[in-house]
Parts: C-alpha cells; sequence; structure tokens
C-alpha cells in the first residue's frame, strides 16, 4: 500500500478538513479513493509548517513583508500529502478507504 498520485485536494482549516481524492500503487487507472481527514492528524504528524515559531525566527533589517504572506489560500505540496497519507494509512490502516470507479 503506497499512495502514488494525488488527483484532487481541498484543505478547510476552519472545519479541520483535508478532503483528498488519490490513487495507490496497485489502483488501477479507473479507481480512485477519496477521503475526509480531520487536518488536526497533519498537525500531529509534523507536516504543518506554517506554525509561528517566533524564538526561529531571523529577524532583519531586510526582511520585508512579503505580499504573499497575507493570502488565505494554504497550499500543500502534493509530495508532502502524499508522505503524510503514507504514514498515516501506516498507523491506521482500518481507515483506508476502498477503490471506486471514477
Amino acid at each position: 500500500m503506497e499512495v502514488v498520485e494525488i488527483l484532487s485536494h481541498h484543505i478547510d482549516k476552519v472545519q479541520n478538513l483535508i478532503n483528498v481524492e488519490f490513487r495507490l500503487l496497485e489502483d488501477e487507472d479507473e479507481l480512485t479513493r477519496e477521503d475526509l481527514i480531520e487536518y488536526a492528524f497533519f498537525e500531529e504528524f509534523g507536516y504543518d509548517n506554517n506554525k509561528d515559531f517566533e524564538m526561529y525566527e531571523i529577524h532583519s533589517e531586510f526582511n520585508d513583508d512579503d505580499d504573499w504572506e497575507t493570502d488565505d489560500f494554504d497550499y500543500i505540496d502534493d509530495y508532502k500529502l502524499m508522505s503524510f497519507l503514507n504514514e498515516y494509512y501506516i498507523v491506521y490502516p482500518k481507515k483506508l478507504p476502498k477503490a471506486q470507479i471514477r
């Protein structure tokens, strides 16, 4: 069991949900799996890099606020999400959704 492709995902931190559609290595092309996972698990597994750790922050007179920092859009790299899903389903194998025909 290995997640090899993320077909789509949506993160809603307000509702604490990750909606993800993916495919495993052993799934055929017409099969997909879809799951709703609590975002808190993503944080617990150490994949949320957006936490504010002020003690590690480097202050510099050259650091200007980036215009992109104020965006509400939350982007997670597909490889990071695949790594999380692979770990999540190793820890919780019974939560792996069944494959469905797309």
